[in-house]
């Protein structure tokens, strides 16, 4: 009775696991399928689940679109970019705030998780104004400058950094290695899970972000993909199988990076949050 009782709870298990992704799913699915019919198919009543005769014209069509290659590399660069300043600064300020001595550590690494709390669209008015006296609107750097640290990059940082035994950090002092040369050759290589994790996020967060890049980017040459879509949503709003293309192209990137990374990403979640 045990081993059939205990047969049966995992069926339903999974059978409820495989509904819940099933309808997780759902929307991507039909999203690409739509994104297969003709013009004009999907707005039939009712619309099909599948496309009658798959077709890539609404590929062709959005890539002759004049300027999409070049928001397609404007967000690889900012999203490159974004994660490359992350990595280095939070993991700087988080082995700093786990491993360094210096006054108020504790009060400020407090301030800044309780930062944690104010929505970041509080923030983007007196961040924009600072930057446009900075003459930083309509500039990469503009966008880049906010990303550069986060809070919760920091902390994901610290509680891996936690982790490191001070003994190896003071025998490396004993033997004159430099603070530096300590962070380089030894903190470095044992923060990976946390840093891979931090740099999967920060780039899905930077090539997905839609209202920061509205507001700082006023030229159409230094548009990403995602206000790329928006401004082909406006001028195509009846045409939702090129939408449907538009954002096919726009998450196939990051769900494969997400995938080929994942294993990473959950290694440097547990790491971080099991101390």
């Amino acid at each position: 009775m045990n081993g059939r009782t205990t047969l049966g709870q995992g069926i339903a298990v999974h059978g409820l696991l495989l509904l819940i992704a099933l309808f997780a799913l759902s929307p991507l699915v039909w999203m690409l399928s739509v994104s297969f019919m003709a013009p004009g198919e999907a707005s039939t009543v009712p619309p099909p689940l599948l496309p009658a005769e798959p077709t890539l014209q609404n590929y062709r069509a959005l890539f002759a679109l004049q300027g999409l290659w070049r928001t397609i590399a404007n967000s690889v660069l900012l999203a490159g970019a974004s994660t490359l300043l992350s990595l280095a600064f939070n993991s700087a300020a988080g082995y700093a705030f786990a491993k360094l001595a210096f006054k108020g550590k504790e009060r400020i690494f407090q301030l800044l998780v309780s930062a944690l709390v104010i929505p970041g669209q509080v923030a983007m008015l007196p961040l924009f104004l600072l930057l446009k006296n900075m003459g930083l609107v309509n500039t990469y750097l503009g966008v880049l400058v906010p990303g550069m640290a986060s809070i919760f990059g920091i902390f994901l940082i610290r509680r891996q950094a936690e982790t490191i035994p001070d003994e190896l950090l003071d025998a490396a002092r004993v033997d004159g290695a430099g603070e530096f040369y300590i962070f380089r050759r030894i903190v470095l290589p044992l923060l990976r899970p946390a840093l891979a994790t931090l740099a999967v996020l920060t780039f899905l967060g930077s090539w997905n972000d839609f209202m920061w890049p509205l507001i700082v980017l006023t030229g159409d040459r230094l548009h990403t993909l995602p206000l790329a879509l928006a401004s082909l949503s406006r001028e195509h709003v009846q045409d939702s199988e090129l939408m449907m293309a538009g954002a096919v192209v726009t998450v196939l990137p990051v769900l494969l990076l997400f995938l080929c990374t994942q294993r990473f990403y959950v290694s440097g979640i547990l790491s971080g949050g099991v101390k």
